[in-house]
């Protein structure tokens, strides 16, 4: 564990949540999340990816399947907004504190409003970033939901 302390998994030992930390090498020329579920053998549909959305001109993290897409309208309106785009990578990283790519839904330099996929209530465990590239934490979609006070809403297609 030395030396893969975020601020992620900080928040993950204050508040005592089990999880389970996987690291592997990151490559290059493949997207993050399909990267992770490969190189950890794992089913796609349980590895999320952090996306960063601005709606209405708020930013708000979006947490996804891997192996599906951001549903922009679903988004918006899972938090009651009317437009959603893509943020700017750059502000994304300085409003969470972490590098695309290694954006994880905790631990963030800003409390974004956040919304996890539906489809995570569905399983023991989900995967997601733990705040750095080739780093991913293991926990119950209930610990995420309620560590970074997110809602479950269907937002991926």
């Amino acid at each position: 564990m030395a030396g893969k302390g975020t601020p992620a998994t900080a928040l993950l030992a204050k508040g005592r949540v089990a999880h389970v930390l996987h690291s592997y090498e990151h490559g290059s020329g493949q997207a993050y999340g399909p990267e992770a579920a490969e190189e950890l053998g794992l089913d796609p549909g349980r590895v999320f990816k952090t996306l960063v959305a601005d709606v209405d001109g708020r930013l708000t993290v979006a947490v996804v399947p891997v192996s599906a897409s951001l549903d922009l309208k679903a988004l918006a309106a899972a938090v009651g907004g009317k437009r959603a785009r893509m943020a700017e990578v750059a502000a994304a990283e300085r409003a969470t504190g972490y590098v695309a790519g290694g954006i994880s839904p905790l631990g963030q330099r800003k409390r974004l409003p956040t919304v996890i996929d539906a489809s995570a209530q569905a399983l023991d465990t989900m995967f997601c970033s733990a705040g750095r590239r080739g780093l991913e934490m293991e926990l119950a979609p209930s610990d995420l939901a309620r560590l970074a006070d997110a809602a479950f809403a269907p937002i991926a297609t």
